[in-house]
């Protein structure tokens, strides 16, 4: 590995690297696990009526013309084709422009990135990070704020003068860690369009060496003290930030996922603890860290992993705050956060661990939210549950607690992957960001993709890393499932907070055009003009529509010929119908959506492009965060 830039691997590279799959795989075992198309479309998939007829979306439609005029009225642009080039397309009617890039100023007298050197050590914490992901809009008092996520950088390019970008100095490290995780920016628009506000009291960089405070039920714990820290209730930094969430009382959630691919030993004698394989830990990391910051040097603080893999909770509204890791959302390789208000007012969070064969999590909250009152426990005092999915569409959510794992408390909740093994989980196909729908009672997942699924090594069947077998069937019916799909939930009663639901699968990614049949031709809501692999990013807008973002193969070849690059697409829940809107530049990911206060603008993220993007032909290609607007200056969401 020393031969390649190790920061423009996928994760799924990384992992395969790490964890190498076999040379050859058998399905002898997973004889008729698989369902047919007649099976699959008869059995798991539901839209429309089969939806209404579990009571979620009744009286949303009642007539054939009014779903007829629903579904015209849902989708008010004209669906745009696949593309391979270097930059955005989206609908006639619609325009785009760049609002915030990589490297781009927070502040004045601060100098935009410098192709060939790179940002100083002394501007790294003074400009936007690189690889845009999940965001969020905020209206505080009568200023908008964008709080976005930095999931990680490619060293190349910003160490353009290091030998594959690895770091030859103390600085060299803290440029990488400052070009990481989240800006919070005030944004306004006028004659030119959006623009960042510079020097806005609200504009701050969140960076791997920030000071936050650890809370809840692992906060004190022996497996989280270091000689820094030997309270085991302060750290530094946020890791690896990749989707997002908000909370009804205006705070931003920001989620670390592979925060494994940061930590390392110096000390090649030093003996792992058995906890760190289950998360990916391994004496080679992605960055080099750890010959010169001693904090990332496991043989020298082996705890200091134990305090990463959480739910960090920043208020936009002042810059002066200590964000806070909410121990009791779990430790896991967390993709978004999705929080809603039960009925009777618990704060419900949902989240997805975004990796092979793990889990999909739900937090009930203890307290109940109260409009001004004090929610400083909301996220602290409460009971999290894993998913355990039946194939007859049934589901509940079993109990992480001392009686369910064995488990003392605080194990619980910095070992979570370890209590969802001991309980009977189902494991799943990388469940990545969760939506909930404001306008229904229900839940969607995306699950993007796990070619492990269903093979065979050495005679037994591939398993996630704490040993549990990924067998097809349920909500992920596909051995070696390259193309993904979206599981949606209904829970019992209407109530986000109860034990039970039900299950379906709104939609099953495919490619119709080179499978003329089965389960990989995708579902009938797929067709040649709105295929897609990989579903990643999700989010409602207010009137119940699910925007898709995907981050998924763009070779245009083989099993993914006539896909084109990553997109975004629009999904009708009622009807099933779904609708490319946005295609995005070569090599890029399409990830993090929000919207302006008046809901006249859209804010996407578009992250490591290959392409030349948005600057053209010869220009460095930058992530970037656009806004898209209407023509016609209508709503957009």
């Amino acid at each position: 590995m020393t031969d390649i830039d190790k920061s423009k691997l996928s994760w799924d590279e990384w992992d395969e690297l790490q964890n190498p799959p076999p040379a050859e795989t058998d399905f002898d075992r997973i004889v008729e696990a698989a369902v047919s198309r007649r099976g699959f479309l008869g059995g798991v998939l539901a839209f429309g009526s089969a939806a209404a007829a579990m009571g979620t979306l009744g009286n949303l439609l009642n007539s054939t013309s009014a779903r007829a005029q629903e579904a015209a009225s849902r989708f008010p642009f004209k669906p745009v084709p696949i593309a391979t080039d270097s930059t955005i397309h989206v609908p006639e009617g619609y325009s785009w422009r760049p609002l915030a890039k990589w490297g781009q100023p927070l502040f004045s007298n601060v100098p935009d990135i410098d192709p060939a050197n790179g940002v100083s050590v002394e501007n790294s914490d003074k400009v936007f990070g690189e690889n845009t992901d999940g965001m969020e809009l905020f209206a505080i008092g009568g200023k908008q704020v964008i709080a976005v996520n930095h999931e990680y950088v490619n060293n190349k390019a910003n160490l353009p003068k290091n030998d594959k970008g690895m770091p030859k100095s103390a600085d060299d490290v803290k440029i990488l860690q400052n070009m990481q995780g989240v800006t919070v920016m005030e944004v306004v628009e006028g004659e030119n369009g959006w623009e960042i506000v510079l020097d806005s009291p609200f504009n701050r960089r969140i960076t791997h060496l920030t000071p936050m405070k650890i809370s809840g039920p692992a906060a004190g714990s022996d497996l989280l003290k270091t000689e820094a820290d030997p309270n085991g209730t302060d750290c530094l930094g946020t890791f690896n930030n990749c989707g997002a969430g908000r909370t009804p009382w205006g705070t931003y959630l920001t989620c670390e996922e592979n925060f494994n691919g940061y930590f390392g030993s110096t000390d090649p004698t030093f003996a792992m603890p058995d906890d760190y394989k289950r998360y990916g830990i391994s004496a080679e990391t992605r960055y080099g860290y750890e010959a010169f910051d001693p904090r990332f040097d496991v043989s020298k603080n082996p705890n200091e992993p134990r305090r990463a893999g959480y739910i960090v909770e920043i208020d936009p509204s002042d810059a002066s705050s200590t964000p806070i890791k909410r121990t009791a959302l779990g430790r896991i390789k967390h993709e978004n956060a999705a929080v809603v208000i039960a009925r009777d007012g618990r704060v419900v969070v949902y989240m997805g661990d975004d990796e092979r064969g793990e889990f999909l999590y739900k937090y009930v909250s203890n307290g109940i939210y109260v409009p001004g009152g004090d929610t400083s426990k909301l996220l602290d005092e409460g009971t999290l549950y894993v998913a355990k999915f039946s194939d007859d569409g049934n589901g509940e959510w079993l109990a992480l607690t001392l009686e369910t794992t064995g488990m003392k408390m605080d194990e619980i909740y910095v070992f979570t992957r370890q209590a969802a093994s001991k309980v009977g989980a189902t494991t799943m196909d990388r469940p990545e960001w969760v939506a909930v729908n404001p306008v229904a009672i229900e839940a969607y997942c995306a699950l993007t993709n796990n070619s492990r699924r269903g093979e065979v090594k050495d005679g037994k069947l591939r398993t996630n890393a704490g040993g549990d077998e990924m067998t097809v069937g349920g909500p992920n019916p596909r051995e070696k499932n390259e193309y993904g799909q979206i599981v949606r939930w209904y829970p019992d009663n209407e109530d986000h907070a109860g034990g039970n639901f039900k299950w379906d699968l709104f939609v099953m990614a495919g490619n119709p055009d080179v499978h003329k049949g089965g389960a990989y031709a995708g579902s009938s809501n797929i067709n040649s003009g709105n295929m897609f692999n990989s579903p990643d990013g999700m989010m409602f807008d207010t009137t119940g529509l699910l925007w898709i973002q995907t981050d998924g193969e763009d070779s245009n070849e083989g099993e993914f010929l006539g896909q084109g690059n990553n997109q975004m697409l629009a999904g009708d829940p009622a009807t099933g119908r779904i609708e490319r809107f946005l295609t995005g530049p070569k090599g890029a990911e399409v990830t993090g959506v929000t919207w302006s206060a008046d809901k006249r603008t859209m804010f996407v993220g578009i992250q490591h492009p290959d392409a030349p993007f948005p600057d053209g032909e010869g220009k460095l290609p930058r992530s970037t965060v656009i806004a898209i607007k209407r023509d016609d200056n209508a709503l957009i969401g």
